[in-house]
C-alpha cells in the first residue's frame, strides 16, 4: 500500500509540476515577445537617427553650395557694376559698400569663435536690494 501512496504522490507532483511549467511558459513567452518588440524598436530608432544624420549632412552640403553660389553671384555683380558704370560714385553703387560690410562681419565672426564666457564683466546688481555704498579709507598723514 505504501507503494500505491508513493505512486499517487508522484503523479500528483508531476501534474502540479506540469501546471506550474505551463504557467511559467506564458510569462516566459510574454517576456520573449516583449524583448523582441524592444529590439525591433531599438533598431527602428537607430535607423531613424541615421536617416536624421544623413538628412542634416545633405542639408549642410546644399546650404554650403547655396552660399558659394551667392558669393559668386555677388562677386560677379560687384565686378560688372564697376565695369559697366565706371563713373558711378562708390556710395551710389549698391554693391561696393556691402563688400566692406561683408568682410567686417566675417572678421567679427572669426573673433567670436572662442569659448564663451560664463560670467559677466562686472556685478549686474540682480541680487542686491540696496545700492552699494562706497566707504573711503582714512588717509595716512
Amino acid at each position: 500500500m505504501t507503494w500505491f501512496y508513493a505512486l499517487l504522490i508522484f503523479i500528483a507532483g508531476a501534474a502540479i509540476g506540469a501546471f506550474a511549467a505551463r504557467l511559467g511558459n506564458k510569462s516566459l513567452k510574454q517576456q520573449k515577445e516583449l524583448q523582441k518588440d524592444l529590439d525591433k524598436s531599438k533598431y527602428e530608432l537607430e535607423q531613424f537617427r541615421q536617416e536624421l544624420v544623413d538628412h542634416f549632412a545633405q542639408s549642410s552640403e546644399l546650404l554650403e553650395n547655396i552660399a558659394k553660389d551667392y558669393s559668386k553671384l555677388y562677386d560677379h555683380m560687384s565686378k560688372t557694376s564697376t565695369e559697366l558704370m565706371p563713373n558711378l560714385p562708390e556710395q551710389d553703387n549698391p554693391f561696393s559698400p556691402r563688400v566692406s560690410k561683408l568682410t567686417a562681419v566675417k572678421e567679427v565672426a572669426d573673433d567670436v569663435q572662442g569659448q564663451p564666457r560664463d560670467y559677466a564683466n562686472g556685478a549686474t546688481g540682480l541680487l542686491k536690494d540696496e545700492p552699494e555704498q562706497v566707504v573711503e579709507a582714512p588717509k595716512a598723514s
